[in-house]
């Protein structure tokens, strides 16, 4: 539930910011909480249901979760300098 509402504000701070590095920004935390909602979902799958199913929807959530994680590190830790630069320019 926390985790679904990080993302809905990131994507309306998305939505409404208008600097185009600081939208990067928000959008790869965006992609981190969305990955991290998906992972935990994953590792919840492998708990709550004992089957075949389940444990193959699990392993393919939980490979898509860690991307979208890794994947929005990475973008965070390339635009966060970029957003603080432009920032810093716009005072």
């Amino acid at each position: 539930m926390l985790v679904n509402l990080l993302i809905y504000s990131y994507k309306i701070k998305y939505v409404r910011s208008k600097k185009p590095m600081e939208r990067k920004w928000i959008s790869a935390k965006s992609s981190m909480a969305l990955g991290s909602f998906v992972f935990f979902f994953a590792i919840n799958q492998f708990f709550v249901h004992r089957s075949t199913v389940s444990l193959i929807v699990g392993i393919v959530l939980l490979l898509v979760g860690a991307g979208s994680i890794w994947a929005g590190y990475r973008a965070h830790r390339y635009y966060f300098p970029l957003a603080v630069k432009e920032a810093e320019e716009t005072k």
